[in-house]
């Protein structure tokens, strides 16, 4: 539905069970949830700056979580909101937290319901800190701050994947952008091994041509897709 908001989470965290059940109550919702068990790894993979929320416990192997939050804070100067996870609840262990440069804090055991309403929470605040400018390509308009979609004026619903791949193809648009570029965007480092991507792309040719008279999205076969006016040629 065009009101799903697409959330891509980083979830850094030793414990195998939590991840589990992070990914398991949040996939179905359509987040992508993307998890590392250490310190280190976290680092790297927050530093990349694809996520719209990390989740980071505290007591975790090696670099700790609040090491880890302090250096996306002070030495990467990354602004992607941090929610902390941590069996410390005393407010001296909450000062730490923030004084690091979290956003939030939740106290295990939690819920996972309430964990999904800080997680929307944190990214409606971090859209109206920096809401991106709406994308144009002829009469196709995507707003990125309400993820609303429009041609010639008309409502499209989209899936959460299709999305995020309008976003990526608008903001390139007329350039072509290659098929591994798509499937990082979707997928991270680990797309899956069928030919999904061409799956979403039909289904978002279907929802942003079919309808229309003039077809906006465009295929170069073994190279890429381009969103670009008609009376363009998407250039390699």
């Amino acid at each position: 539905m065009a009101n799903i908001l697409f959330m891509r989470i980083l979830v850094v965290e030793d414990n195998a069970d939590i991840a589990a059940n992070l990914h398991a109550f949040m996939e179905p919702k359509g987040y992508a949830i993307d998890w590392e068990r250490n310190g280190e790894a976290g680092l790297v993979s927050a530093a990349r700056g694809v996520h719209d929320v990390i989740v980071l416990d505290l007591m975790l192997p090696g670099l700790s979580g609040l090491e880890v939050c302090r250096r996306l804070r002070h030495e990467l100067r990354l602004a992607t909101p941090v929610l902390l996870l941590t069996a410390l609840d005393t407010v001296p262990d909450k000062v730490q937290g923030f004084e690091a440069g979290a956003d939030d804090y939740v106290v295990k055991p939690f819920s996972l319901t309430e964990l999904d309403v800080r997680l929307k929470a944190l990214q409606r605040r971090a859209l109206a800190a920096h809401v991106p400018a709406p994308l144009q390509v002829a009469d196709l308009l995507l707003d990125p701050g309400t993820h609303e979609a429009r041609r010639a004026g008309r409502l499209l619903e989209l899936t959460p994947s299709g999305h995020k791949l309008l976003q990526v193809l608008m903001q390139a648009s007329p350039r072509l952008v290659p098929r591994q570029t798509l499937e990082f965007a979707l997928w991270g480092d680990d797309p899956p091994d069928s030919d999904a991507l061409r799956t979403h792309i039909h289904a978002l040719r279907q929802a942003i041509d079919k309808p229309f008279g003039q077809p906006l999205l465009r295929n170069r076969p073994g190279l890429g897709y381009a969103i670009a006016p008609p009376e363009d040629a998407a250039p390699s």
